[in-house]
């Protein structure tokens, strides 16, 4: 038997509707409220100013220090327990790749987006430090600390890449680059390369440049939401949030012209009510500028705005995530797949054969993100159940093995003839083998 921690919430047999997959109309966030005045900004943090002393671990029981960027950053729990900070383990993998920092203030982040933890609208619930993102909690931890215990031994460090995470925040732009000074006075970005997770609202194309300039190998900008319209409903005025699509674009077109080719990118969530033809043909435009996508399943976080709403139907992420490999890795265009009259992959441009070789290969489904050291096409950043629970999972942070694959071409309407999936076949695995 799979020992699996208990989950508040799991994916449904069907989406929004019971559908199989969330349609745009299906997907309508709550309205955002205020806190009251004394909270807001991280009024309770900043009124007791209690110092911090070392690593803070996640509790909303406590009252939280004051702890400020660039002194100070967040870090994901997978990425705490390979350093030793949190004790721990995760299901089938070895923690991950990618040393994730997240930039941290008592005032948090002042945007309100629909879909994430860390949204403004939380600050009469939780202090920033507290808040779940990507569905883990971020324990915060000197930023000097960081870079001198990975700067011990990078060569050998269990890091295949270290990624910088901005916020909105008016202090965002000049942290990220004191942060990136503090790693690279350390550890060498030969031996460990540096993303920008970025954070276009604030920035201007200096900072693009300068962060290029400073050593960060890729720079990318998580839109998101895969059309304009679901842009501005999940992350500007339709929530009381800052962002903007046109700048969006604006800062990712910059990176294009500085970072280079295939060292751009852009995040994008499935299934927050686009069509499966809207968010492939983002994808296609990505490639065609030089760049590539980096997926992510979207999952009810607990206490966003989005909370109540179902998780993307796995039918619907594994076509998707399927066609997105292909255009991103296989030379497929969007213009050469079929869609039917719903938006929904009918066809994904490809012999049948060939198809089933992709899938049989396994990378597609999973985590999509910045490179690591094995290929371009499998990610550092594995992000490991930062998309769903391990129970069932979304973006695989390891090679999916036999029970693996078999669960997919269900999930895809593809089962082999003599070879079909028994149900939970793929928990009773507890160990993965070293790639």
């Amino acid at each position: 038997m799979s020992c699996l921690k208990p989950e508040g919430a799991m994916p449904g047999a069907s989406g929004a509707e019971g559908r199989d997959y969330n349609a745009f109309g299906a997907m309508q966030p709550r309205s955002p409220s205020e806190a009251p005045q004394d909270l807001r900004n991280g009024g309770r943090v900043k009124a007791t100013d209690i110092r911090p002393t070392g690593t803070y671990l996640p509790n909303n029981n406590i009252l939280t220090p004051h702890m400020r960027s660039p002194e100070y950053v967040q870090m994901s729990t997978a990425a705490a327990i390979t350093l030793g900070i949190m004790p721990g383990k995760m299901h089938r993998c070895s923690c991950t790749r990618c040393l994730n920092l997240l930039l941290t203030y008592p005032e948090g982040c002042r945007a309100n987006c629909a879909y994430c933890g860390l949204a403004r609208h939380r600050e009469a619930d939780r202090n920033y430090a507290d808040r779940n993102f990507i569905r883990v909690d971020w324990p915060a931890v000197p930023m000097e600390q960081i870079a001198e215990t990975v700067g011990r031994d990078p060569e050998n460090s269990p890091f295949h890449r270290m990624c910088i995470s901005m916020i909105t925040h008016p202090n965002s732009d000049d942290d990220t680059k004191t942060v990136l000074k503090t790693w690279t006075d350390h550890v060498d970005p030969d031996a460990i390369p540096i993303s920008i997770l970025s954070n276009p609202t604030t920035m201007t194309r200096q900072d693009v440049q300068q962060l290029r300039d400073m050593g960060s190998d890729i720079f990318t900008v998580a839109l998101d939401a895969a059309t304009p319209a679901l842009f501005d409903r999940t992350r500007g005025k339709g929530v009381n949030s800052p962002h903007k699509w046109s700048k969006y674009w604006e800062i990712l077109e910059d990176a294009r012209d500085i970072f280079g080719p295939q060292k751009f990118g852009a995040h994008i969530i499935v299934g927050m009510g686009e069509t499966e033809a809207e968010i492939l043909h983002l994808v296609q435009q990505l490639v065609d500028m030089g760049g590539h996508s980096h997926m992510f399943c979207f999952f009810p976080e607990q206490g966003s705005l989005m909370d109540h709403l179902p998780a993307t139907p796995r039918d619907q992420w594994r076509r998707v995530q399927l066609a997105r490999y292909m255009i991103d890795y296989c030379g497929v265009r969007v213009d050469q797949m079929k869609f039917d009259e719903e938006g929904r992959v009918a066809d994904f441009g490809l012999p049948s054969g060939e198809v089933d070789s992709i899938i049989d290969a396994g990378i597609a489904f999973r985590t999509s993100g910045c490179p690591g050291k094995f290929a371009e096409d499998i990610s550092a950043c594995d992000r490991p159940y930062g998309d769903s629970p391990p129970s069932n999972i979304a973006s695989y942070p390891f090679q999916p093995q036999a029970p693996d694959l078999r669960l997919i071409r269900k999930q895809l309407n593809c089962e082999r003839p003599g070879d079909p999936y028994v149900e939970d076949e793929e928990l009773e695995i507890t160990a993965q083998p070293a790639e």
